[in-house]
């Protein structure tokens, strides 16, 4: 009786064993259920009325944020075509990245800082809203060098 236990009961692990690699190896193999690409909210077109205004970079110590406040400033149509990373289009509503610097969610926000300074650089370089969209859908924001943003920026 003992034997005959062992033997179902080792028979048992086997067909366990192989049931989960077989389940495993068809659970690998299909095609993903969640977009690749999930770009969040932005505007495709220029805006058609006024724009909010963006707080001003004095209400903030930190010099980066400053810099960040500062050039939202100067490109926020661009800011108004742009998506944010860092999906509060999901947890706060926005609608574009220029909704981050008209309230203080883009001061204590890394990916909003980032790609607000990218969208500066960009336009200076004479980049369409769209061009620099592309950008920050490839995550090309994630180079800035935040250390020549420790010094006072001149936007004008």
């Amino acid at each position: 009786m003992f034997a005959a236990n062992r033997f179902f009961a080792c028979a048992t692990l086997v067909g366990f064993a192989l049931g989960s690699l077989f389940f495993a190896q068809r659970a690998s193999s299909r095609s993903p259920q969640v977009p690749v690409t999930d770009v969040p909210a932005y505007h495709a077109q220029s805006p058609q009325g006024t724009l909010p205004s963006t707080m001003s970079p004095e209400e903030f110590a930190d010099p980066v944020v400053k810099n960040a406040y500062a050039a939202a400033a100067k490109v926020r149509k661009a800011l108004y075509q742009q998506p944010c990373f860092c999906h509060c289009d999901r947890s706060q509503g926005h609608e574009s990245l220029l909704d981050c610097f008209a309230s203080k969610h883009g001061s204590g926000c890394g990916t909003c800082m980032l790609e607000t300074l990218y969208t500066f650089e960009q336009t200076r370089k004479g980049k369409t809203p769209a061009q620099i969209r592309a950008g920050i859908e490839r995550g090309e924001w994630k180079t800035i060098d935040l250390k020549k943003y420790q010094s006072p920026l001149s936007v004008k």
